[in-house]
């Protein structure tokens, strides 16, 4: 199979080179509001190499979850953890250089992902991102496309909605797709 060229999730499907550096994310939220990060997992990877890992727990502005049944996170894990805002410089390093910032489903990350900047009076990433949803799908012609399933066809290993494991796994699925391994 030969590499495919990647293209990000809000501008259609032109043709762009495969990414050298590019960032993978993985949002775990409290509850529906997306400001209520909780976990994120970051992948570096430059290369197709994974190059850095970083996961951190956040403290989100409310202490209403909803979602521990999920991920397992409750609000004494985050309590005493910094929020998002305190984060942002620790993140932002991982970030420099990229050319992309790639998730599963990347609309609920971007979502958050800005949503907490919007919060905290942090300047947007202006990273265009690229969805691996969207990606199996046109690559592998993938259905159903959740994280678990294209796992799976990629012998991936992952431990769902650990935020760590499902940054990973994505950056996996770029790496997958740009080095025609499948």
């Amino acid at each position: 199979m030969s590499p495919v060229f990647l293209t990000p999730i809000f501008s259609g499907f032109s043709e762009l080179s495969p990414l050298k550096t590019f960032v993978a994310i993985d949002f775990e939220t409290a509850n529906r509001s997306r400001t209520s990060a909780c976990s994120i997992g970051i992948i570096r990877v430059e290369n197709d190499q994974i190059v850095k890992k970083a996961h951190y727990l956040i403290r989100p502005v409310e202490p209403e979850f909803e979602f521990t049944y999920i991920h397992g996170i409750c609000w004494k894990d985050v309590a005493t953890e910094p929020s998002f805002g305190e984060l942002w410089p620790k993140m932002l390093r991982l970030f420099e250089g990229a050319e992309a910032i790639a998730a599963h489903n990347a609309s609920f990350d971007k979502g958050v992902l800005y949503a907490c900047c919007d919060n905290y009076g942090i300047e947007r990433p202006s990273h265009p991102f690229l969805c691996t949803v969207q990606l199996a799908r046109k690559t592998w012609q993938l259905h159903p496309t959740k994280l678990p399933n294209v796992c799976d066809y990629l012998n991936i290993p992952l431990v769902h909605h650990q935020a760590l494991s499902d940054a990973e796994a994505c950056a996996r699925i770029v790496i997958a797709a740009q080095t025609g391994t499948a």
